[in-house]
């Protein structure tokens, strides 16, 4: 089994149930992990999960506001396994940096794992 991973893709974005967050944005950073079977030897790009392509669905499905973490996470892995149907499992980590919670510092982020 082969696992690619995309790390800490940089997003500034318009999520949230808030309307200062729809107005004024907000960093987020996403991570992927997909794990894929192949029986043989991977030598050429159709053989593995082109990351440049996974890429791309990643960054234009941040382009379009969400209310919640948990809805995007899962609509970002639905989108790259419709892409790629030879995924055995997708896990979508979604990291809002600054949230607006009064007297907080920190961030906030959700995991949605699902396996096929």
């Amino acid at each position: 089994m082969f696992t690619v991973n995309l790390h800490n893709l940089s997003f500034y974005a318009f999520h949230g149930v808030y309307d200062e967050e729809k107005i004024l944005g907000n960093h987020y950073e996403v991570n992927v992990v997909i794990s894929f079977e192949t029986k043989e030897p991977v030598i050429t790009l159709e053989q593995t999960i082109n990351y440049e392509k996974v890429y791309e669905i990643i960054r234009q499905r941040m382009l379009v506001p969400a209310d919640l973490l948990e809805t995007l996470a899962q609509e970002i892995a639905r989108a790259i396994y419709h892409f790629e149907n030879r995924c055995r499992s997708i896990s979508v980590s979604i990291e809002k940096k600054d949230p607006p919670i009064k007297n907080m510092q920190g961030s906030v982020s959700v995991i949605y794992k699902t396996a096929f």
